[in-house]
């Protein structure tokens, strides 16, 4: 059963669709759902839902897959009606995928979108969503800015969108496996939406007094709005006698850098590692006088104030807000917890924070993607850098991990670069994966994750470096070609992985759900960090949340490579606060 909710003048209009998004012939015609009947929600916690959470509660019970343009509309205001569900489609999602996917670059659908987005012509019918651009080629985002769309779709918008879709998919490609991967994405990356709303639901427990007592233990008593907090003071009044500068200002870049010139400390930044090398007496302050500011201003007590409530850290989680399809976050810094405040991260009483992460996460998708059984076989059992160490590096397992991640991250220079030839001829399927990959980005080629995400087209500079004529502009052709390639190179693997943390959360919330239905008590989902998850569980749940995680991982390892003899360990704590993790 598939049923798309939208928006409509009078409220909401539900309707039932066919598995090919055509409307449902047993019922052809909308239901409409009036204004304040869909806006209503219970006053206290145990009353139940009226209005649209009451009917979706209503139909939940027949496990339909809702459609609608996106789970961030619908979901949050469910939840807080107490209405929980199974699975969905978002369409907005899906439709970036399916828009910028290798798979379904030839389908009218992706044919269509990149027009759209070359126009800007949404009035030529049939009208079909406009797909959200790639994002840009470089870099990581793990805050996002917040941009957001006002456009609230009709039903007839989204049911054109989910047929077009479903078509593209469809005629994705002749390989039945590919297709079937690319299904998996989507239907994973759905269930991500509902996951993050349902974390932003939860919140991470989070207890204040600690975070206070965290606060006061490195920066001093909390100090009045405006003013700097006692230990950053003093070391303010340490560095202006040191650096001969009485009204200096720390936090301001260009004030620090012509105290520090004035003094004869030569930097060309105040980057830590570069401080580092000079051994003027204000360079510990000054490090110590960073190491604190920031805590101060990304989570002092301006943050504790903002973001923590009722003893939860309630984020607003952006599923696929990196390129690669890892999450980013918006406001909060959820995705960069610093070690320094984790200790306010706390269970319930009677209750205990299960982290698991995947070790070698990235590296392990690289073995499997290559299907290199020489490396396969280096980690069975055992630490995967020690594994490759004892079979080429001559047990040194540093430099084992600097050759493999070298090879990821196209470091062609220094050590990684000494060891690099050393890695491919020990494990030349694995070198040689992420080299093609690397040659493909750097001729303008797009590269595709495991189950269909795939990287962004070449920017415009790109495009322009290949006009080049002369000597000096080939070699800056040559550079910008060389970064692209570094970039497609970790994508393959990067973007791959996410599709397995994917698909272990989607796993993951499945089996934590089955146990609730079962009437067994259970944990719930809190956090997620690329390879880590936190689930917040009664003391009597924690064995078989432990269990959940772990047939979680082995089912996502299936899920995208099948029955192969790579290894996907998951490491687990069960520790009482966030720090004792690790």
């Amino acid at each position: 059963m598939f049923l798309l909710l939208a928006a409509h003048p009078d409220g909401s209009a539900l309707q039932e669709l066919t598995a090919d998004g055509l409307p449902s012939p047993g019922n052809p015609h909308p239901r409409i759902i009036s204004r304040t009947a869909a806006t209503a929600v219970p006053e206290n916690p145990g009353q139940s839902p009226t209005g649209l959470p009451a009917v979706v509660r209503e139909l939940e019970q027949r496990r339909p897959r809702w459609i609608w343009h996106r789970t961030q509309d619908w979901y949050p205001a469910l939840l807080e009606a107490g209405v929980e569900l199974e699975r969905c489609y978002d369409l907005s999602l899906s439709g970036a995928i399916l828009a910028h996917s290798e798979f379904t670059a030839h389908t009218p659908y992706a044919q269509r979108a990149e027009k759209m987005t070359q126009d800007d012509d949404l009035q030529q019918p049939p009208r079909v969503l406009q797909p959200p651009p790639p994002p840009a080629d470089q870099g990581a985002l793990f805050d996002d800015p917040g941009l957001q769309s006002d456009l609230r779709p009709t039903l007839g918008e989204l049911r054109a969108e989910y047929a077009a879709q479903q078509e593209a998919v469809a005629h994705a490609t002749t390989d039945g496996n590919r297709r079937q991967r690319l299904q998996l994405l989507l239907a994973a990356e759905s269930a991500g939406a509902m996951i993050a709303a349902e974390m932003q639901h939860a919140g991470v427990p989070w207890r204040e007094e600690l975070h206070e007592q965290i606060l006061a233990d490195h920066l001093g008593p909390r100090p009045p709005a405006g003013h700097r907090p006692a230990k950053l003071e003093a070391l303010t009044t340490e560095l202006r006698r040191l650096l001969h500068s009485p009204a200096l200002n720390p936090d301001s870049p260009q004030e620090l850098m012509r105290a520090l010139h004035r003094n004869g400390i030569e930097v060309k930044s105040t980057r830590q590692w570069e401080l580092k090398e000079s051994t003027h007496p204000a360079i510990e302050p000054l490090l110590a006088y960073k190491k604190l500011a920031r805590l101060h201003t990304a989570n002092g007590w301006t943050w504790l104030d903002a973001w923590v409530r009722n003893g939860r850290f309630q984020p607003e989680y952006v599923v696929g807000g990196v390129v690669s399809g890892r999450w980013a976050s918006r406001g909060g810094g959820a995705l960069q917890i610093p070690r320094q405040i984790r200790g306010a991260v706390h269970a319930d009483p009677g209750h205990k924070l299960i982290v698991a992460d995947a070790s070698q996460l990235e590296p392990r998708v690289l073995v499997a993607l290559a299907q290199d059984s020489t490396m396969a076989e280096a980690a069975r059992d055992q630490d995967l850098y020690a594994g490759i160490a004892a079979k080429g590096f001559g047990g040194d397992r540093a430099k084992a991990k600097m050759a493999l991640l070298g090879a990821m991250y196209g470091a062609t220079s220094g050590e990684a670069g000494r060891l690099m030839p050393q890695l491919a001829r020990t494990y030349p399927r694995a070198v040689g994966f992420v080299e093609q990959a690397a040659r493909a980005g750097e001729a303008g080629k797009t590269v595709t994750s495991r189950l269909g995400r795939s990287s962004p087209p070449p920017s415009e500079r790109w495009f322009r470096s290949q006009q080049s004529t002369s000597a000096e502009e080939q070699r800056r052709a040559d550079s910008i070609a060389r970064s692209r390639g570094r970039f497609t190179r970790n994508f393959v693997v990067q973007g791959s992985a996410a599709d397995w943390a994917a698909c272990w959360l989607a796993e993951l919330r499945r089996r934590l759900r089955a146990l609730r239905a079962d009437g067994s008590a259970s944990g719930e989902l809190v956090f997620f960090l690329h390879d880590e998850v936190m689930v917040h569980a009664p003391d009597g749940a924690v064995e078989s949340c432990i269990q959940a995680i772990e047939d979680a991982a082995n089912a996502a390892k299936e899920l995208l490579f099948g029955r192969i003899p790579v290894e996907f360990p998951v490491s687990v704590a069960v520790v009482d606060s966030y720090d004792n993790a690790k």
